[in-house]
């Protein structure tokens, strides 16, 4: 008995022991899982998922259990059953939550390798865009602070969905902009203008009840809408989501913004149709009674949705807005460098220097974007049509760009290996680019003056010196031409409208006929440089054609300059009518052309500015002369090719 007391005394003593040493562990223990980031946040039980509790619970069994479900997944991609291999990789993430390589595995699985194994746009980009969101709303709400997540979801962004590798980008680009498009509506093209209009949406009210108290009258409204669609419907309850919001987009694509849909009298066929929800918002859109109401409650559905549906803080976006440009968030590469920065905030303090390779990759991720932006950031997107959004530089960019290199050159000087040595490539590079780019644009003094920069930073200035640098701006944008388009065709556009910009401002506004004769001469030169040049030429699986789409854009790009000039608020209103009014002499059909797309946008940029009010679009570029048979033309081109397609279609339908 005594012997048995004895031994019960002393496995008392022996797990107070173990007790002991193991709290004295804890510290070390608790801290190696902060540093090499396994736990959820930095705080052990905060926000953890379910799945994370189950995973845990499990064990060891969970091994197993992940690498039958690893080796399933991929017979299932290797027979070609995609969507069971998803179900698959669904459930090693949940069991895997907290591991970050597990997510990156399956989303670059999707977005990549089974995206392209698919026969059609739509396809592929449900797969990317499958990808994407894996990452975006699952993995990164597991892994709020992992950098190597926000790295690779921002990668993808910018090279997958913004870049030209894929065959089928065109259509992701069109998707991407649709999708944004219909959730935040059209953003003013003014920075301040910009910056106020995703303000809104941060600062907006973060629950329907909030939304309620700031706005009583949002009650009215929404039984007012869900009474009259209840007829069309069937109930008088309207679902406050994503879906009015791209109703309500498709109602301002209709009434405002969409030429397309302008041409086609869209809303008359509509109201012939007897669609109910556009006769509603026709009449309660215009009813100044509900214009706060509507303002309350647009801006509180986007802030939901933002957070809800896509993992985005809507006050991050207006920060970084305000901070660095004006992002457009229709624009693959705003979302790109929206997670690359997140990324760097959230997880820097958990990086540690053998480990800083990740920081600096995340920090390189952003000039990349911000560069991307300075070449394409401007986009004009008409909801009606089939084609890419137009895409043009957005030289406010550059700025940010240079400030930021400066940032991180300082962030990492000390930094094992290279530092910030390695950002030193980028810059050189992207500096020769914006010379080339502002030298087209005609912008001389901007070009010359990032010239002597560049040639102080890397040139005469740098240690050893040389004289790479050191040459007439002309002669410098020259020889970095030679072979350029042969390299990356796809900055001929961009050179091309940037040129004609110039000969428009210059040229036409200012008089100075030879210079618009100059930039005429270059888009024709290099239109039929491309128009001669079959050794890059060829044609995609799924049916584009790289010169062919090329040339289509060169061949559009006097209306696509001329729309650009006509509609950017950075320009004067005095310079805009000055052009608007004698660009008949070099161009005479360029005005009916353009005429019905430049205007609404003009009317919406007054609306936000001192003229709202005291002067109309009318006053300030009166249509041209001609327009309206001008239109009658159109609307009978576009009927007989509607015929046509009719007659083709019914064809097809006897011969089967």
């Amino acid at each position: 008995m005594l012997r048995d007391r004895l031994i019960q005394v002393g496995c008392v003593g022996v797990a107070i022991a173990g007790l002991a040493v193991g709290g004295s562990m804890l510290p070390g223990i608790m801290d190696q899982a902060e540093r090499h980031s396994l736990r959820y946040t930095d705080v052990s039980v905060e926000n953890a998922p379910p799945i994370v509790a189950l995973g845990t619970a499990i064990g060891a069994l969970r091994g197993l259990v992940v690498d039958y479900l690893w080796i399933k997944a991929t017979m299932k991609q290797e027979e070609g059953l995609y969507y069971d291999m998803l179900e698959d990789a669904r459930l090693i993430t949940k069991l895997q939550p907290r591991f970050p390589q597990v997510w990156i595995f399956h989303g670059h699985n999707m977005a990549y390798n089974i995206s392209v194994m698919t026969n059609t746009n739509e396809e592929r980009w449900d797969w990317v865009d499958k990808g994407i969101r894996l990452l975006r709303n699952e993995g990164l709400r597991y892994n709020p602070n992992d950098q190597l997540l926000y790295k690779d979801l921002a990668f993808w962004l910018g090279h997958k969905v913004d870049g030209v590798t894929d065959d089928a980008h065109p259509y992701y680009k069109t998707e991407f902009a649709k999708e944004w498009h219909e959730l935040l509506g059209e953003p003013p093209v003014d920075q301040d203008a910009r910056v106020e209009w995703i303000r809104k949406v941060a600062d907006a009210a973060p629950t329907f009840e909030a939304a309620l108290a700031r706005t009583p009258k949002i009650t009215e409204l929404i039984n007012e809408l869900g009474n009259r669609l209840e007829p069309f419907t069937g109930d008088p309850e309207i679902a406050l989501d994503l879906t009015l919001l791209q109703k309500i987009a498709w109602w301002h694509a209709i009434r405002e913004q969409s030429w397309i849909a302008n041409k086609l009298d869209a809303a008359a066929l509509l109201e012939e149709k007897d669609e109910g929800i556009f006769r509603a918002l026709d009449e309660l859109m215009a009813d100044e009674a509900y214009a706060e109401a509507w303002d309350t409650l647009l801006s509180h559905l986007r802030h939901r949705i933002l957070l809800d549906e896509y993992n985005m803080d809507p006050v991050r976006m207006y920060e970084y807005t305000r901070d660095l440009g004006p992002l457009d968030w229709r624009h693959p590469q705003s979302h790109a460098l929206y997670f690359a920065r997140r990324g760097s905030e959230q997880g820097n303090h958990r990086v540690e220097n053998k480990d800083i390779h990740n920081a600096i990759n995340i920090d390189r991720q952003q000039l990349h974007s911000l560069q991307a932006l300075a070449r394409s950031g401007r986009i004009t997107y008409d909801p009606f049509s089939p084609v890419m959004p137009s895409r043009f530089p957005e030289p406010r960019f550059i700025d940010t760009v240079d400030r930021l290199f400066e940032e991180f050159y300082i962030k990492y000087i000390d930094a094992r290996g290279a530092g910030g040595e390695t950002f030193l490539p980028f810059m050189e590079n992207f500096m020769s680019s914006a010379i080339r780019e502002a030298y087209r644009a005609g912008e001389m003094d901007r070009a010359r003056t990032m010239l002597d920069r560049l040639d102080r930073l890397f040139g005469t200035g740098a240690s050893p010196p040389n004289h790479k640098y050191n040459e007439d701006l002309d002669v410098f944008v020259l020889n970095l031409t030679k072979e350029e388009y042969d390299r990356q065709p796809h900055m001929a556009p961009s050179d091309v409208v940037a040129s004609l910009r110039f000969g428009f401002r210059a040229g036409i506004g200012q008089r100075r006929p030879e210079i618009y004769k100059d930039a005429v001469r270059f888009a024709n030169d290099v239109t039929n440089y491309f128009r001669s040049h079959e050794g890059i030429d060829y044609e995609t699986k799924l049916g584009s054609a790289r010169m062919r789409d090329l040339l289509a854009v060169l061949g559009e790009s006097a209306e696509i300059a001329f729309l650009q000039v006509m509609t950017d608020p950075t320009i004067p209103f005095d310079e805009r009518i000055q052009i608007w009014t004698q660009v008949d002499e070099f161009e005479p059909e360029l005005r009916l052309r353009t005429s019905d797309r430049i205007r609404p946008a003009i009317a919406r940029e007054l609306e936000w500015g001192p003229l709202a009010g005291r002067i109309s679009v009318d006053d300030l570029l009166p249509e041209p002369p001609g327009i309206a048979a001008y239109r009658e033309a159109l609307a009978q081109r576009a009927l007989q090719q509607k015929q046509a397609a009719d007659d083709a279609e019914a064809a097809g339908v006897i011969r089967k």
